[in-house]
């Protein structure tokens, strides 16, 4: 088992050493697009024609899109100029450098309800939105300037002229149209060719079904696992046209193509659901949360020996609504969390954290001793109390926690919460809807822990990294002999 290890750990350092001159190899699901670099600005239309509740489902479009992107100084600026009869910048390309602040900000934008002045809005994007002042990288001609306008009317000012001064400007504009807008409007405002750059839905309800399409224009399209995972449970691997689904050592790919089954033998695991039950959920978000517990659940290999769950709800009070053991196969589990009435209160974050530490994870509520233990912990919005003694004791005591915001959850808490490293433990998303991202990545994440077929796994994945090692060593004696050539040549 030693020389199993050794030879593991050697083929892993060489693999890591060859990384940078070859690439890794396909990555997980849901990997961000990395290959385009954008300063992206949304322009939005607020007037009065636009509901609140419509301007709510272009928000939701607006951080699906923004989800899909790699955020940061050096790679995607994003800005948002919301306009009506006047002209509103939200925030600009500077404002924020990272995905979860700009999610919060998109979330808190309100409709201006008055006229529609498109071209005022484009023309505020030439002069404010891409300047160098607001954060656009003018002097970078290999970043790309992007403006995704959405409208659903006909614009009371010119938008032929100021259209065709942006696209000489180098900015490429995307003319989304909603329910009665002037399709020639939308023409006249996209950059050709227009197929690509004209869209129109019927209603706001479905403006969401464009994101993919953003997704991909944003993306290296021969990579399509880099705009999404395209509902691979586990790894996403693009192929010359298309791509296919795949698992992780010790997993099996279903008849389905997309999900994954751990083999037997799965490591003992101790996980409890630590759910935020207070009003600011609302009953039918509540319905989500409880489709994202069992949708992880799906995931594991609940068994007498192997994972036991529980499940804690937390408001201005916490209740138990099962321990650990009670139930040892996904059918009852699924039952139970069906059955779960909502607390409808507070949020006592801190309380819930003790509750944990005291009850949850106490041998007398079920927990095994020797036995790895893992909380995720749920919530929506700031907590009325203390967390920071209680998510730092939760971590000494080793146990594995994850934290999930929504909407008003505040980063700060989560990462608190969060175990090392920070990044690979909290996640957040401004809207209920899109819960189900982060349940795949926790299921992922969550089978890592139980680590299924152990040495049988080991050495079958070091066969593939010394064949892998073979192949990279042999491209790189190629290129040395080519660059050989090349010297040779220019002497």
């Amino acid at each position: 088992m030693d020389r199993i290890f050794s030879g593991f750990l050697l083929s892993v350092l060489l693999l890591f050493q060859n990384h940078s001159i070859y690439g890794a190899p396909p990555q997980p699901r849901g990997s961000l697009c990395r290959t385009r670099p954008l300063d992206l600005v949304f322009l939005i239309d607020s007037s009065r024609s636009v509901r609140p509740n419509e301007f709510e489902q272009v928000k939701v479009f607006m951080s699906q899109v923004i989800e899909s992107l790699d955020v940061g100084p050096n790679a995607t600026r994003v800005g948002v100029v919301n306009y009506a009869s006047t002209v509103k910048n939200e925030f600009s390309l500077k404002t924020h450098w990272n995905k979860a602040s700009l999610l919060q900000a998109v979330r808190k934008i309100q409709p201006l309800s008055t006229g529609t002045m498109t071209g005022l809005a484009i023309q505020f994007a030439i002069n404010k939105a891409f300047s160098h002042s607001e954060g656009s990288r003018v002097r970078a001609p290999g970043i790309k300037k992007v403006a995704i306008i959405v409208t659903d009317g006909r614009p009371q000012d010119d938008v032929k002229d100021v259209s065709a001064r942006a696209r000489s400007l180098g900015i490429e504009l995307f003319a989304i149209g909603v329910g009665r807008v002037d399709m020639n409007t939308l023409r006249q405002i996209a950059s050709e060719p227009l197929d690509e750059h004209v869209d129109y839905v019927k209603s706001y309800s479905v403006i969401e079904k464009l994101t993919t399409k953003f997704q991909e224009a944003f993306c290296d399209l021969s990579d399509l696992c880099a705009s999404g995972d395209h509902d691979c449970q586990q790894i996403c691997v693009s192929t010359p046209s298309s791509y296919t689904c795949s698992c992780k050592e010790g997993f099996t790919l279903n008849a389905d193509g997309k999900t994954c089954s751990a083999c037997s033998g799965g490591s003992s695991t101790d996980l409890i659901f630590l759910i935020d039950g207070s009003k600011s959920v609302r009953p039918e978000n509540f319905e989500l949360v409880k489709k994202f517990i069992n949708q992880i659940v799906d995931s594991l290999d609940v068994s007498d020996k192997n994972v036991h769950v529980g499940l804690v709800q937390y408001s201005s009070s916490v209740r138990q609504e099962f321990p650990l053991g009670q139930y040892n196969n996904k059918k009852d589990i699924k039952a139970a969390v069906k059955k779960m009435s909502y607390m409808e209160k507070g949020t006592m974050t801190g309380q819930a954290l003790h509750y944990l530490i005291d009850n949850s994870f106490a041998i007398s509520s079920g927990a095994r001793p020797g036995v790895s233990k893992v909380g995720i912990v749920f919530t929506d919005g700031r907590s009325q109390d203390y967390i920071s003694d209680a998510a730092k004791k939760a971590k000494e005591l080793g146990f594995k926690m994850y934290a999930v915001g929504v909407g008003n959850a505040v980063e700060e808490e989560l990462r608190e919460i969060a175990s090392e490293p920070v990044a690979e433990h909290y996640f957040y998303t401004a809207d209920f809807k899109t819960i189900n991202q982060i349940g795949k990545k926790l299921q992922t994440k969550i089978c890592d822990e139980e680590n299924p077929c152990e040495c049988k796994a080991i050495v079958k994945f070091q066969t593939k990294v010394e064949d892998l090692i073979k192949s990279l060593t042999r491209k790189l004696e190629d290129v040395t002999n080519r660059i050989a050539a090349l010297e040779n040549k220019i002497i």
